[in-house]
């Protein structure tokens, strides 16, 4: 019989490595968009190329668009927009809302999201994973927090007749968003309108329809 000792030193190397892996090796590695090598994530700038404005971003106290069909817009800063951000797994955003405005359910694959109101009233919820698919409703006032869970499907809604304004802060310099709407209806190609009508127990008309809005 094998040597339990042996099997809990390589479980034990094995978990070292896999910390190894988020610790940091140098004081930063700010994004090179120009770079062509493909990497999980953005290659490291030259560090003797590396400027303060690398650092900064200005544009937050910006109101964003909201004039659009969900009545919301979302100001992003992550790595893409602020290099230094990079492998430094924290970004931000500037969320605006019109009376009534949406962010519609979505969900980042890579992030938890903590919210704050900064102006206006907010109706926030998150829904659990299958099987129990718990829906975590609440409303929000200025100076409120919430936080919505790594990949679960969340929302906000602006429930006031002003216009509304939070800041997420996220777990990831590129926490990506998958809007459910746009990706089951909106994909390209389409998802064939055969899958759709079983999966959503619509006649295949509403769900022609839907595919036609997104």
């Amino acid at each position: 019989m094998a040597n339990p000792l042996f099997f809990l030193t390589v479980l034990a190397l094995s978990h070292s490595l896999v910390l190894a892996t988020a610790i940091t090796i140098q004081d930063f590695c700010v994004a090179d968009s120009k770079e062509k090598v493909l990497v999980n994530g953005l290659a490291c700038k030259d560090p003797k190329l590396v400027e303060v404005n690398d650092f900064f971003f200005s544009g937050l106290h910006i109101a964003g668009n909201t004039t659009n069909p969900v009545g919301s817009k979302v100001t992003p800063v992550f790595a893409t927009q602020l290099p230094g951000l990079n492998t430094l797994d924290i970004s931000m955003a500037r969320i605006d809302y019109a009376p009534w405005g949406t962010n519609p359910p979505h969900t980042h694959p890579r992030a938890t999201e903590v919210l704050t109101v900064l102006q206006g009233t907010l109706e926030v919820g998150f829904v659990t994973s299958n099987p129990e698919n718990l829906h975590f409703r609440k409303v929000l006032q200025v100076g409120d927090v919430f936080v919505f869970p790594t990949g679960l499907i969340h929302y906000q809604r602006n429930v006031g007749n002003a216009n509304a304004v939070a800041i997420a802060a996220l777990s990831s310099q590129n926490p990506g968003v998958i809007t459910i709407g746009n990706a089951v209806f909106g994909s390209t190609p389409d998802i064939d309108s055969n899958v759709l009508v079983t999966a959503f127990h619509l006649d295949k008309t509403t769900v022609n329809y839907l595919q036609s809005k997104f």
